[in-house]
């Protein structure tokens, strides 16, 4: 009975821990590669854990990016995973592996944030509505796929979380200064979530502006002085990372080079897909609950702020989406418990069949992200069956730009006699008179090469009779080639080849 006891405090503390870090965890072990967006700080976190203090085998001194970017967040990630991946390493594990591992603490982190959130809800909102707060979660799909992915705007939503439960509760202070935190160090954009949150505090008289002036300043320089400490030794030169890239996409307004989108996408797309079932319900919630608003609204001016910047992407808002969040299950709280009402009930019957077709989107678009990463397959593929062991001499990999952006990081690199290079711009028809022993690209085929096998990534989705009535559609995306002067007797039948 002791450990039954035991055990039933432990689910009642931490069950919704678990159901949300267990979907986390699924999706980092199916996709456990990564993508361009991630790239930074993932090769930051492989060369930390790898090189240590050595600075000058850094990825990032080869191929330093359009921008800097800050080095605390892999650090702070290095330093947990490290246990982790000194028994990977001493086992003799890939290093794809510590990836996995490195991905998982990463997730642990940001998942712990939003405990602190949800123990907040709770505290303000009640049992009922934090429990829909956590099914909302658990039926989307892009919060727990991407809190375990290493970028600026993950890294970011971690201090926004606790400034959000420090909202809450009532700290007003401390909620702008992770705020700030969150601006300076890791994504100069959290300023326009700062405004008007900021604002509406000054509005409702909950801080002091000469105060809140002088903490944020005073908090403000802390964060400034780490990441220039922090980042200046690893760059090797005086930058402020965050200022920098705030100078190219603000100032220059460069960052519409990669894109642009229609002023209402966030809303017409990005939410929606974001938030499913959440999406209708966040504004019902504004109406349901007096106290809604207060959250809402801010975080909303965030979003329309953001809107009026021409390059965009989901993950530039996903910030938003946990106060989005709270606001629907405010409203599916209030209707669950109003069901026996005939209207409510009407009501609660369409929100259930909201539910189901949100785990529906939910599956589909995890389905589509696994087949995202072709070159991560394509290089464990060659990795297993070329039988490196029995290859005299060093095997060089060519790795294409397409190649590095879509899978492939230093995680999916083996030890000798495998050798990688990431050189850019060399022209196809140049490639025959390298000395690379494979070429993983994005070309069906290259003079002097022979295509060993093809990857097929995610292409589109496609609506037919029958079931079920959305299928993937997938397509040839990254091809892996041998150098024919190289053949010999052990590359002769290669399982599966052709392209």
């Amino acid at each position: 009975m002791p450990t039954d006891s035991k055990m039933a405090k432990f689910l009642q503390s931490y069950g919704y821990d678990l159901i949300l870090g267990s979907i986390a965890a699924i999706y980092v072990v199916m996709a456990p590669y990564t993508k361009v967006e991630e790239s930074f700080n993932v090769q930051s976190t492989h060369d930390i854990l790898y090189h240590r203090h050595h600075l000058d085998s850094y990825d990032h001194l080869e191929f330093p990016g359009v921008v800097p970017r800050t080095f605390i967040g892999a650090v702070i990630v290095s330093i947990f995973a490290s246990p982790f991946v000194s028994i990977i390493s001493s086992l003799g594990f890939p290093k794809i592996y510590s990836l996995v591992a490195a991905r998982l603490v990463l997730g642990g982190i940001i998942l712990s944030t939003l405990r602190f959130l949800r123990i907040q809800i709770r505290k303000k909102f009640g049992h009922q509505v934090e429990s829909f707060f956590v099914l909302l979660t658990t039926l989307q799909f892009h919060l727990l796929f991407y809190c375990t992915r290493p970028l600026p705007n993950i890294l970011a939503l971690g201090l926004v979380n606790l400034a959000f439960g420090n909202w809450l509760i009532g700290n007003f202070y401390s909620s702008l200064s992770f705020l700030i935190f969150a601006t300076v160090i890791f994504r100069c954009d959290v300023i326009l979530l700062l405004g008007p949150i900021g604002l509406g505090f000054l509005l409702t008289k909950s801080i002091s502006f000469w105060k809140a002036l002088k903490y944020c300043a005073g908090t403000a320089v802390v964060a400034v002085g780490l990441t220039i400490s922090v980042d200046s030794i690893m760059w090797k030169k005086f930058v402020w990372p965050e200022f920098e890239v705030f100078w190219f996409n603000s100032i220059l307004n460069r960052s519409s080079d990669w894109g642009t989108h229609s002023v209402h996408w966030y809303f017409t797309s990005a939410l929606p897909r974001s938030l499913l079932v959440a999406y209708p319900l966040s504004l019902f919630g504004t109406l349901l609950d007096r106290r809604v608003p207060f959250f809402i609204l801010p975080v909303l001016s965030f979003v329309i702020l953001y809107s009026k910047l021409p390059h965009k992407e989901l993950r530039f808002i996903i910030s938003s989406v946990p106060m989005f969040n709270l606001s629907a299950a405010v409203a599916a709280s209030r209707i669950y418990n109003n069901r026996k009402k005939y209207v409510w009930k009407l009501v609660n019957m369409a929100m259930l069949a909201l539910f189901a077709i949100s785990a529906g989107c939910t599956v589909v678009t995890f389905m589509a992200s696994y087949y995202n990463y072709p070159s991560g397959y394509a290089l464990k593929r060659l990795h297993q069956i070329s039988q490196p062991a029995n290859v005299a001499g060093e095997e060089w990999v060519h790795i294409d730009t397409f190649g590095a952006m879509n899978g492939i990081s230093r995680f999916c690199e083996d030890s000798f006699p495998w050798r990688y290079s990431k050189e850019e711009e060399i022209a196809v028809e140049e490639f025959r008179n390298r000395n690379f022993t494979y070429l993983v690209n994005e070309h069906p085929s290259v003079d002097g090469y022979k295509c060993l096998f093809s990857e097929q990534g995610f292409d589109r989705l496609e609506l037919r009779r029958g079931f079920p009535p959305i299928v993937l559609v997938k397509r040839a995306k990254v091809y892996v080639h041998r150098n024919m002067k190289k053949e010999d007797h052990l590359h002769k039948k290669w399982p599966g080849s052709g392209c």
